[in-house]
């Protein structure tokens, strides 16, 4: 019995107590051959470190690329090589971020992400996935314009952990609860326990993280603005899920929600009578793969 067969049968053993609960190293994932005939695609988990939050003023220091092959039930086959890059940004990393990533001056000095072999790397995906998407996906598509061509999911927002019996959502409590441990907040690491937990069999519902994955990335959904709304019916407003926007750009300065599209026109309805009290189009945006968690919407 080889050293990690004897290490693996003590961890069994002390499970089987049901007094412990043993956290395994995420490993490779072994290599699964597709049925004959399945029709294969190719996703690619991406992640970025970064200077910062804003996307407009903050620099990605960063990035990994992870991609796999998958078929349209959401089963993972395989997991191919990264693609990882560090980059030097055009100010010094403040402490606090270093203290987050772990990403020293010293180690970005000189070194640069070069757009064009990112844009190769990710050129034959058909889907982009990021645990966090709404972040990830500003910084990359301000970095190379091969991510706004792209269909994108959310691992975060768009699988529903809590219906799984999971009390978080952030990549390590999933990571833990699942059963494995990686080395946190380096790009790569965090990509690869993306795919295993993509790959995992939930425990309520039984499919792959990744099928619930494509469900939501497949739904198309309405941002509906009630843009010019009276003042004094913003509670009600916040109380039925709008929420306010007051960044400054092309989109309205007022509450909005988003709902799926086959309640649209009941939503456009609750605003006719219970809000505006008369007929009235307000703005809405159709939201796709394509779109969602970009700053076109």
């Amino acid at each position: 019995m080889t050293s990690s067969d004897h290490l693996e049968t003590l961890a069994q053993a002390l499970e089987a107590t049901g007094d412990y609960r043993v956290i395994r190293r995420l490993k490779p994932r072994p290599r699964i051959v597709p049925p004959p005939g399945t029709p294969l695609r190719l996703g690619l988990v991406v992640d970025v470190e970064t200077t910062g939050l804003d996307p407009q003023r903050d620099e990605i220091i960063e990035l990994a690329m992870t991609p796999f092959n998958y078929g349209l039930d959401g089963t993972i086959f395989s997991v191919g090589d990264s693609f990882q890059g560090l980059r030097q940004p055009s100010k010094p990393i403040a402490p606090e971020i270093t203290a987050i990533t772990g990403i020293t001056n010293e180690m970005v000095a000189g070194q640069i992400v070069d757009p064009a072999a990112v844009a190769s790397f990710a050129a034959p995906a058909s889907l982009v996935i990021a645990h966090n998407a709404a972040f990830d996906r500003r910084f990359l598509e301000r970095f190379n314009d091969v991510f706004s061509t792209k269909p994108w999911a959310c691992s975060l927002s768009q699988i529903d952990w809590a219906a799984e019996g999971f009390e978080g959502t952030k990549l390590a409590y999933l990571a833990q609860a699942a059963g494995f441990f990686y080395d946190r907040h380096r790009a790569m690491h965090d990509c690869l326990a993306t795919v295993e937990l993509l790959a995992m069999w939930l425990p309520r519902s039984g499919a792959t993280g990744l099928s619930r994955l494509l469900d939501g990335a497949r739904t198309v959904s309405w941002r509906i603005w009630a843009e010019n709304a009276p003042f004094d019916l913003k509670d009600v407003l916040k109380a039925r899920g709008y929420r306010w926007n007051g960044d400054p750009g092309p989109q309205p300065r007022a509450w909005y929600i988003d709902v799926p599209e086959a309640q649209c026109e009941a939503e456009l309805r609750f605003l006719r009578t219970e809000i505006y009290r008369y007929e009235v189009d307000p703005p809405v945006r159709r939201i796709d793969a394509y779109d969602r968690f970009s700053d076109r919407i």
